[in-house]
């Protein structure tokens, strides 16, 4: 639906049929290729048309990060569809008027930001005119034709796949609490010095360093089993149902960053305990802990509250300390056996005061001697 200042209208005088007069043709024909239909109705007559209120209209378009038009006609048949079955959904019960709002808006939230990246990162690169006189919008219109489609169904594919992996865990969860009050690992990644960077660094490098640290980052997190919240530019936020899976890819950031000379160094705070999730976002004390120990870590380190130690501990992850491995090893050996395969150690550093939390015991976390990395 395009309702923002610039293609809707507003500001200026429209024409008798709704439609701005000053608008760039070749615009309103890409408005039209990805959109798949022309602009047919105003607000009120999209909402009329759905049978739903202006008011409930508005809301749902406000969800979904759409602007306000006034009375433009700058809606199509696909907006009227789209307004039909969210109040369809909850004419029939299956998701209140509330949750319904927050299906647009985290569907707005989520495909806006992606949207940007692909104007910004993609289209971008290959629209440059190859040929002298050429506009960058003449270019597009054939390339967005071509891409369109491709892309779609490679976006329908992968929010299936998801969606069939967040189900996944749902169903797993021990009870209804569990599903949205979880017990979860959860670890911050932050690049050190980056506000110096970012006095020294041309906007250009310091775009293509934050790039690449998400894309690491991303992959990282990914191929370990984890489940990357979000972005900040020079921070990461990753979750992982198990306390191991979350150490191991906090190790393995730390590693690959400490490889690469054009990165920063890095620090990893990680927290164990009940965590609230909300339209794919974590909240709560366990995420603010984790957020807390990434500040005082050191670089190229990782520190984890006692939550997660305990957890590392119980699971037979890391020794409670190397005296009980060593001792676990010596017996092993007397009865014939394997000694226990750790794979992570863990250092307890200093009590302090953290503003919020109040006193709390970090733990250095490392691999065991003689892991693989």
């Amino acid at each position: 639906m395009t309702v923002d200042d610039t293609g809707s209208g507003m500001g200026r005088n429209p024409a008798p049929d709704g439609t701005d007069p000053g608008e760039d043709p070749l615009a309103l024909r890409l408005e039209q290729l990805i959109l798949g239909a022309e602009r047919r109705y105003t607000p009120f007559q999209a909402a009329r048309s759905a049978g739903v209120s202006m008011e409930l209209a508005s809301r749902f378009w406000r969800a979904m990060g759409f602007a306000d038009i006034g009375q433009a006609k700058a809606l199509t048949e696909a907006d009227v569809l789209a307004l039909r079955r969210l109040a369809g959904l909850v004419e029939a019960g299956l998701l209140s008027e509330a949750m319904a709002v927050q299906v647009a808006r985290s569907t707005g939230q989520t495909t806006a930001r992606l949207a940007e990246w692909q104007i910004d990162s993609f289209l971008e690169g290959l629209t440059e005119p190859p040929e002298p006189g050429m506009t960058r919008t003449e270019v597009t219109y054939p390339l967005v034709e071509l891409l369109l489609p491709e892309l779609e169904e490679f976006l329908v594919y992968v929010w299936r796949r998801q969606l069939a992996a967040a189900t996944g865990r749902v169903v797993q969860a021990a009870d209804d609490e569990e599903m949205v009050d979880r017990r979860l690992a959860v670890g911050f990644a932050d690049l050190v010095g980056f506000t110096r960077l970012t006095r020294r660094l041309e906007e250009e490098e310091l775009g293509e360093l934050v790039e690449a640290f998400e894309t690491t980052a991303a992959d990282l997190v990914a191929a370990r089993g984890g489940r990357l919240i979000k972005t900040l530019g020079d921070e990461v936020l990753y979750a992982a149902d198990d306390a191991g899976v979350a150490a191991e890819i906090a190790l393995r950031l730390i590693e690959t960053m400490a490889n690469d000379a054009t990165m920063p160094e890095l620090r990893v705070g990680i927290a164990f305990g009940t965590v609230t999730t909300r339209m794919g976002d974590v909240f709560g004390t366990t995420v603010n802990l984790a957020s807390r120990l990434t500040s005082i870590a050191p670089r190229d380190a990782v520190l984890v509250d006692s939550a997660f130690a305990e957890e590392l501990i119980r699971t037979g992850e890391a020794p409670a300390s190397e005296a009980e491995a060593a001792e676990a090893a010596a017996a092993a050996e007397k009865e014939g056996e394997q000694p226990p395969a750790y794979r992570f150690a863990l250092q307890p550093m200093w009590q302090r005061p953290v503003r919020g939390l109040g006193v709390v015991e970090p733990w250095l976390l490392t691999r065991r001697d003689g892991s693989s990395a």
